[in-house]
């Protein structure tokens, strides 16, 4: 069946929806709930089927944002939906630093050539080979663990020049650079997800008097964060390449590239354009590792010196000053200020595509909690209790909604309120409600990890050139073990000493 056959059925069935919905009144709110019932899950659920089905994201994130303005009657879905969810502050920060500043370095790398200079002799000095590379991966998503968007970013942009000198697939590196982002801001997490998560749950039962103890709740609860320990695990045996759960499409990867040096399949449609891939450097110009050096040193200081000083990452100033610094060298070196602005100009368009992308699943974001998706989910399966099996089902819940919704915060709001008061009315037992916690904090990672739908998952495809659609698919047979194995590491501690 081709894809043009398979767009021609999806269309048909939106039309025959649209008239449908038009013409009758029986898609409402579920009385006495915030949701609209089974139909709440139905523009995730579409987009997530098509983006499978298809491997276009773009055509399935619209097709799943229309689907949400008919069944909640806004059929304006530009200004009840998009404009709402792009001219947001957040979404202005992604879009200007994460996707322009990120594009305009590696816009400005292709003119000095820094990048591609820094991997040649990383290569000859640390990187051996395969394994080396993506053990540095790994290493440089630990250090970059302040967060899931900042690691990717940090980290992609640090490693996939290396990684493409050593010839380590882009379907590789970019499930090494997701499963050190969020998962590591978690065990690691010297970052503000303690202080947000504390925020929710804060008052909800007697563990929890005030954000201070719900704080130190979530620090004792990393033990018991089974998901997050084995995703990082298993991203290390990865990257060593002793990981069992090595198969299909990530493992045809691994051969391809090891036989032919292609990092991508063919017929891949990555996230990075020939602006951010082809080097452009002018004659005569003395590329040196301080191209590359001087504007990520400026990152890292920049980011963890706020960090240390003031508790936060100034992750706005780190990027605008390192991609100033970038101009600097190069024009100090002699490039012409001409030639600077168009190698920025050139990479602010390379990342065109995931700028949209990521503004699509921002909106469909948006659509999800107007329809009440996530309040659906946990409504529907909250009554489903046995008590051993508790910690499994809330760790489940989140999964398939942060899945859905593209968010692991998002998640977080949603389930901790409801699912705290529920395991305490199980049981208070604290080894019971720990794992019940932890399993909510690696649940809703899991799903955010995984679905193509979520700004961690988009951004580590730009910041690698993968493929996005391959990212997805080649990372979600290990992530998915890797969940297996912590269900069941919950069931059986539930089972034996609660």
């Amino acid at each position: 069946m081709s894809r043009e056959f398979r767009w021609s059925l999806a269309g048909l069935a939106l039309a025959c929806f649209i008239v449908i919905r038009a013409t009758t009144d029986w898609i409402s709110l579920v009385p006495g709930h915030e949701d609209f019932g089974i139909w709440s899950i139905v523009p995730a659920a579409l987009t997530l089927i098509l983006c499978f089905w298809t491997k276009e994201v773009v055509s399935a994130l619209f097709l799943g944002i229309a689907a949400g303005g008919i069944i909640s009657g806004k059929f304006n879905i530009i200004d009840e939906f998009l404009l709402p969810a792009v001219g947001t502050e957040s979404f202005a920060q992604i879009l200007l630093v994460y996707l322009w500043c990120l594009g305009g370095l590696i816009g400005l790398w292709t003119r000095t050539g820094g990048a591609q200079h820094f991997a040649r002799w990383m290569g000859s000095r640390v990187v051996k080979g395969r394994r080396t590379a993506k053990f540095f991966g790994c290493f440089m998503g630990t250090v970059f663990h302040q967060g899931g968007t900042i690691s990717t970013i940090l980290a992609g942009s640090t490693v996939r020049p290396v990684c493409d000198e050593a010839k380590v697939s882009h379907e590789e590196l970019s499930y090494i650079i997701d499963s050190t982002a969020s998962p590591i801001a978690t065990v690691i997490p010297l970052n503000v997800w303690p202080s947000y998560v504390a925020g929710l749950v804060a008052g909800t039962i007697p563990f929890f008097a005030d954000a201070v103890s719900a704080e130190q709740f979530f620090y004792k609860a990393i033990p018991f964060n089974f998901y997050a320990i084995f995703a990082v695990l298993f991203t290390y045996a990865f990257a060593l390449e002793v990981n069992p759960f090595v198969f299909g499409k990530m493992k045809r990867a691994i051969e391809r590239v090891r036989a032919t040096g292609e990092l991508d399949r063919p017929g891949a449609h990555t996230m990075s354009s020939k602006e951010l891939t082809e080097l452009k450097v002018p004659e005569g110009y003395p590329t040196s590792n301080v191209d590359f050096m001087i504007p990520i040193l400026t990152l890292i200081s920049v980011a963890l010196g706020g960090l240390l000083i003031f508790g936060r990452v100034p992750i706005n100033e780190a990027f605008v000053l390192a991609v100033l610094s970038a101009m600097l060298v190069a024009l100090l070196k002699g490039m012409r200020l001409g030639e600077v602005i168009e190698g920025f100009l050139d990479g602010v368009k390379g990342v065109t595509l995931g700028a949209i992308i990521l503004a699509l699943a921002v909106t469909l974001g948006k659509v999800s909690g107007a329809l009440g998706t996530a309040n659906y989910l946990i409504r529907t399966t909250a009554e489903i209790i046995v008590p051993f099996l508790l910690p499994a089902i809330l760790m489940l819940v989140c999964m398939v909604t942060a899945f859905a919704v593209g968010s692991s915060w998002g998640t977080y709001a949603v389930v901790f309120p409801i699912a705290m008061p529920l395991a305490w009315a199980v049981n208070s037992d604290p080894l019971f409600m720990t794992l019940c916690f932890a399993a909510v904090l690696g649940g809703a990672v899991y799903g955010d990890q995984c679905s193509p739908i979520s700004d961690t998952t988009i951004l580590s495809s730009l910041a690698t050139g993968s493929d996005h659609m391959d990212h997805v698919t080649t990372q979600m047979p290990i992530a998915t073990i890797a969940a297996g194995f912590g269900m069941v590491l919950y069931t059986i501690i539930a089972l034996i000493w609660v």
